[in-house]
């Protein structure tokens, strides 16, 4: 029972020193000291610093799957505003960190795919399974009229994550919620039908 909490204490304080270190920069003894447990906890439960940031990778994207839930599942909004709900849910989260925090996914993607093929290839699967729910959402919004049928949706999908990503790494070079408000802005306007309610 103590291994596991010491084995989650690790991967939530991994999480907090890899926000404010980078992957490289979050030294193992860094790691262990923010969980508050003993240095040989670290390699009871992770046989080396990569497969940690693999699990800690999964542990976030897990809370970004709970956020896809609470906004892009409810079927009592309209598929514009189910994005704009899991915006709104992002951005809530960003200025409470001064906008000096990102998204972790697009910190590994900069950081370390170029040494890492483990976490690089996870991340290949987060991006598809992060993926799927958006392009459901715009097929359904293109379906109903509400978004321009141009373009595939899953292509959609592609450019607004991908955007998205962008503009969060604007934002913490400017400290700024602008970049965030300057994507928002020419994503819908780009993909909403003329006439469509906005």
């Amino acid at each position: 029972m103590a291994r596991h909490s010491n084995k989650q204490a690790l991967l939530d304080a991994g999480l907090r020193v890899m926000f404010k270190q980078g992957f490289v920069g979050a030294a193992v003894r860094d790691v262990v000291a923010a969980a508050g447990v003993p240095h040989g906890s670290f390699t009871n439960h992770f046989p080396s610093k990569e497969q940690f940031g693999r699990e800690v990778l999964d542990q976030y994207f897990d809370h970004v799957r709970q956020l896809l839930g609470a906004s892009l599942e409810d079927r009592g909004l309209s598929p514009r505003a189910r994005l704009e709900r899991y915006l709104d849910l992002i951005v809530e989260r960003l200025r409470a960190d001064g906008f000096e925090r990102g998204c972790l996914i697009g910190d590994l993607s900069i950081e370390v795919t170029q040494t890492s093929d483990l976490i690089r290839e996870r991340l290949q699967v987060v991006f598809r399974q992060w993926l799927q729910p958006f392009a459901e959402c715009l097929a359904e919004g293109q379906a109903l009229g509400e978004f321009d049928a141009r373009f595939d949706a899953r292509e959609l999908a592609e450019y607004f994550l991908a955007s998205w990503e962008g503009a969060i790494l604007r934002m913490k070079v400017e400290r700024s919620i602008a970049p965030l408000d300057r994507f928002r802005t020419i994503f819908f306007s780009t993909i909403s039908n003329s006439g469509a309610s906005t």
